[in-house]
């Protein structure tokens, strides 16, 4: 592991480095930066919503809303994000599969022009299984949150 990458707890992640850590891309890569990264404990994902996101297409014509399934994914690709982070290089393009999901509630809807702030926080990890709170804002009000549990693949 990077020991000073693993010291650094201001951490700022762009795109270009999201697209080297996981291996997610348009159309559902669903973060564009990430910051205020704590290494082993947390991490918050920026997403900028956009009308030109395909899912708005149908999701819904007239009235667009974010997909209540593409926050969480918002949130699992975050806690991807802080996982390879923490354990360094060796994680990188690794796939990461989601076990469970506990708990989601919507509270409001995220439509284009939103910036949706992903807060996660590890709860627990045993070596390729790791377990997050997520939390969705915008604009400081949660509109999103769920436990969720992800296991890292060797492939």
């Amino acid at each position: 592991m990077d020991s000073e990458a693993k010291t650094t707890e201001d951490t700022i992640i762009d795109i270009e480095k999201i697209v080297e850590m996981i291996p997610h891309r348009y159309p559902f890569l669903m973060i564009d930066r990430v910051t205020d990264l704590v290494p082993e404990e947390s991490a918050i994902g920026h997403k900028n919503v956009t009308i030109n996101e395909p899912h708005f297409q149908g999701h819904f014509p007239g009235k667009p809303i974010m997909p209540g399934v593409l926050i969480i994914e918002a949130m699992a690709q975050t806690s991807a994000v802080l996982v390879v982070h923490t354990l360094g290089g060796d994680t990188e393009g690794k796939l990461v599969y989601f076990m469970s999901v506990e708990n989601a509630k919507f509270r409001r809807p995220v439509q284009p022009g939103d910036v949706l702030k992903i807060h996660v926080n590890t709860k627990q990890h045993r070596k390729a299984v790791w377990k997050f709170d997520g939390v969705a804002k915008v604009d400081e009000q949660t509109v999103a949150e769920a436990t969720f549990t992800a296991m890292i693949m060797d492939e």
